[in-house]
């Protein structure tokens, strides 16, 4: 039995840190996690595991990108996360043998890439502040195919029927955590 103490959110940033050098990659985990601990408080959720599966998603992708997410498995069993942390990071990468089973996974799933469409709607502004972002303009950048086109719109709307929420609603929630850590993510104009 492991009588180790479940590590808190500063021993996932040390992960993240230790691993991932790259800064857009770490303000990506950031803005997730920023969008799931919103998602777990609406919910009522436990905010804090919910923040560090949003953190460590792609804690292992700049060092093993052929091999995220399964590459972070035993690195996270290492380091004491629990099960339900190790297979939420494991089931947001598209794979047939590990369905997307409880509302945190779901949520993972439907924040990841939307983060991406969210920053880059912010630095498209000349202050560059994501607080100065509305969701209007979210919402039709959304449209425009062009613009963020790593951003597969088709599978975010898949996540969000999945997750049960609407996709407009979604980013508008997603919006509002990430305007809430604005500066943590360098976007503070």
């Amino acid at each position: 039995m492991n009588d180790r103490p479940t590590p808190d959110r500063a021993a996932a940033w040390d992960l993240v840190t230790s691993y991932t050098e790259s800064d857009s990659l770490r303000r990506h985990m950031l803005a997730v996690e920023a969008a799931m601990r919103a998602y777990a408080s609406h919910w009522d959720e436990d905010v804090e595991t919910w923040g560090n599966v949003g953190l460590l998603h792609d804690f292992d992708y700049e060092r093993f990108p052929e091999e995220h997410p399964e590459s972070g498995q035993p690195i996270l069993a290492e380091h004491g996360w629990p099960a339900e942390v190790c297979r939420a990071v494991l089931s947001h990468a598209q794979r047939e043998d590990t369905p997307r089973l409880s509302r945190m996974e779901k949520a993972l799933h439907a924040c990841d890439d939307v983060t991406g469409l969210i920053i880059a709607c912010a630095l498209v502004r000349p202050d560059k502040d994501l607080r100065s972002v509305k969701p209007k303009s979210v919402r039709k950048k959304w449209k425009i195919r062009a613009f963020a086109a790593g951003v597969d719109r088709d599978e975010v709307d898949r996540a969000c029927a999945d997750l049960g929420v609407d996709r407009d609603e979604h980013l508008e929630t997603v919006l509002a955590a990430m305007q809430g850590a604005a500066e943590e993510l360098g976007l503070a104009g």
